[in-house]
């Protein structure tokens, strides 16, 4: 089994952008706050409630990353890789939170409508806090998929996700205020919360897969196929090739099938060849190889073909 360790400077990387993730929330939270208070829009409250959720979850997705990158021990000796997902679904559980209490409000703006007030200097302040959003989440999906980070990620989509909500509340709120119709305030808030909701369902169930130990992606798995053909030379057959993802990690296992007179130390550079080419292609890859004699082949004699049952 091959073990790697992830490079200081990319767990330093990683560490410091969840870090600046969380000023980046208190940031935009504010600004939003604010554009919430000018103006006592419902629609603008729904989406600085999203932002608290933001804050929350990304404090969360600091610590799940500062434990996902301790080292294997006695208690965890696959590592602690899984433990970016726990915060992945507290965002999905927060998200869906956000959208319940956002209905609440919704219902009382529907009982007691009112008019806006100051609505273009709020709307202003809200449109700077989605810039500020929207460069963030480019920052968070892109660096977060480099270091596969399920926790960055998450927080990346759901940012973007936020971007485009806040876009739709800012596009309505100026139809209501250019048209009266005071009702498109809630009705907006609304459709935040149904956006969101699903949303949240979304990653949740995306982070439950990986708890799950859901398998590489067919792409992948074709990729991680090849690459074993392409470096098993002197084997006979490989079978039962089976993977999944924890974290940034990926574990692949599978079986090698040798002559029965093949020494170990030659088997074993066989496998330390597939090793290599598969560490080079697929960063921190663990691998376990089962070594079989040929009378545990499943193929033909006289087949060299290399199956992946």
């Amino acid at each position: 089994m091959s073990e790697e360790s992830p490079a200081p400077d990319s767990k330093l990387r990683v560490l410091q952008l969840a870090g600046w993730s969380i000023a980046v929330a208190f940031c935009v939270l504010a600004l939003k706050l604010l554009a919430w208070r000018i103006t006592g829009s419902v629609a603008l409250y729904s989406d600085a409630l999203e932002s608290i959720v933001n804050v929350v979850t990304a404090i969360a997705a600091l610590w799940a990353i500062r434990i996902s990158h301790r080292p294997a021990d006695m208690d965890h000796q696959h590592g602690h890789h899984k433990a970016e997902y726990f915060a992945a679904v507290l965002e999905g559980a927060m998200i869906i939170l956000a959208a319940l209490l956002i209905m609440s409000q919704v219902l009382e703006a529907l009982r007691n409508p009112g008019p806006l007030e100051q609505p273009w200097e709020g709307l202003a302040i809200n449109g700077i806090a989605a810039v500020v959003n929207a460069a963030w989440a480019y920052v968070l999906i892109r660096r977060g998929s480099a270091a596969r980070s399920p926790a960055l990620e998450a927080d990346g989509r759901h940012l973007m996700t936020d971007v485009l909500t806040s876009g739709g509340v800012i596009v309505g709120l100026v139809l209501a205020v250019l048209t009266g119709w005071t009702i498109l305030d809630p009705l907006l808030a609304a459709l935040v919360a149904i956006n969101i909701l699903f949303q949240g369902w979304k990653i949740m169930g995306e982070s439950l897969g990986g708890l799950m130990d859901k398998a590489v992606s067919t792409e992948q798995h074709i990729r991680i196929r090849d690459i074993i053909s392409a470096n098993s030379k002197g084997a006979i057959e490989v079978h039962d090739l089976k993977t999944r993802i924890a974290g940034r990690a990926t574990f692949i296992e599978f079986h090698l099938i040798v002559d029965a007179g093949m020494t170990v130390r030659e088997s074993h550079v066989i496998c330390d060849r597939i090793e290599d080419a598969l560490r080079a292609e697929i960063p921190s890859v663990r691998v376990i190889i089962h070594v079989e004699p040929d009378d545990e082949a499943k193929l033909p004699p006289g087949t060299v073909a290399v199956p992946f049952a």
